[in-house]
């Protein structure tokens, strides 16, 4: 073949595979709807299963359920029939893929978790075959053509059958409400459990760490807390609702116009405008305002604007947020 020739293949693929995606969205009626409520109030956890190419999508499938907060595996059907059927409680579901419907592997798995009174969804892509007909709910992947010239590779419908688990792990995420926050629990290594991290995972907080002082604190005890712990210090009124910071900036600007240095007070010298985070500001958009500031730190509120910690950069260097 020549280029030409390998490039319109290549689009053919791609272009049977995306009208078979497209095709599954007409499809999505109330069974879909029932196999979102089965996995919502699941109270154990979806055992995923499939041969072969199916196989591997549903492992893929088992790993999306599971980041996306519900609890997922894959079972290998020839060896559950071998003993890891153990695996399966009375509170789980099982998801089969299966493009025929007639893999005679998954039959006696089936007739095992039917026995325990275990719900099944099925993936298939005959709605009259023996295991659409067995299954609790059955969702149709069915598929017009393999992108494979002879019509024989698993092309078309394991990527339908993927788009399908997709947007099932989409519709129970939401339906159970699982939030960024949860994601970012699944999630703690890597670059998207960097993107998620909040101020509040990173901040130092507690009065033995936070260097924070009154408004009548002097100087002089100002220059301590930043001896003994890191950064700004941080000035609070009697509810600890900060009105100002002071650093060693402040100080060493103040000391070379005022006389009488370390007896004044920390209120004539600090900056009665700081810039501040919440609790919940994504360690990200700190760094940011660290940037756009040219500063080292920043205080940490709370709802009511009380001091609730202080997040530093070089914490957030060492998450690897920046």
């Amino acid at each position: 073949m020549d280029e030409r020739e390998l490039i319109k293949a290549a689009r053919r693929v791609i272009r049977l595979e995306g009208e078979a995606v497209l095709k599954l969205e007409e499809r999505i009626d109330d069974g879909f709807a029932r196999a979102v409520e089965l996995l919502a109030k699941l109270r154990g956890r979806a055992i995923v299963t499939g041969v072969g190419k199916s196989g591997i999508i549903a492992r893929k499938i088992a790993a999306t359920f599971t980041s996306t907060g519900t609890p997922a595996l894959f079972l290998h059907p020839v060896e559950g029939v071998h003993g890891d059927l153990g695996m399966v409680l009375r509170d789980d579901l099982l998801v089969l893929i299966s493009k025929s419907g007639e893999s005679d592997e998954l039959f006696e798995l089936v007739r095992v978790v039917k026995r325990l009174g275990v719900p099944i969804i099925a993936f298939t892509g005959r709605r009259k075959s023996t295991l659409a007909e067995q299954a609790d709910v059955a969702l149709d992947v069915t598929v017009d053509e393999e992108a494979c010239p002879h019509d024989l590779a698993p092309t078309a419908s394991t990527t339908a059958a993927l788009a399908m688990g997709d947007a099932l792990a989409v519709a129970v995420l939401l339906e159970k409400g699982f939030t960024s926050d949860d994601f970012a629990k699944l999630h703690p290594g890597g670059a998207l459990g960097r993107q998620l991290l909040r101020v509040a995972d990173l901040m130092v907080s507690g009065a033995e760490k936070v260097p924070v002082l009154p408004r009548d604190a002097t100087l002089r005890e100002a220059m301590l807390e930043i001896a003994h712990k890191r950064g700004t210090v941080t000035i609070v009124d009697e509810e600890g609702r900060i009105i100002g910071v002071i650093t060693a900036g402040d100080l060493t600007r103040f000391v070379d116009s005022k006389e009488e240095f370390f007896h004044r007070q920390v209120w004539e010298a600090m900056n009665a405008n700081p810039k501040t985070v919440t609790v919940n500001t994504l360690a990200a958009e700190a760094v940011y305002k660290m940037e756009q500031h040219g500063i080292m730190a920043l205080p940490v509120i709370d709802q009511d604007n009380r001091l609730a910690g202080i997040v530093h950069l070089h914490d957030l260097m060492r998450a690897r947020v920046v």
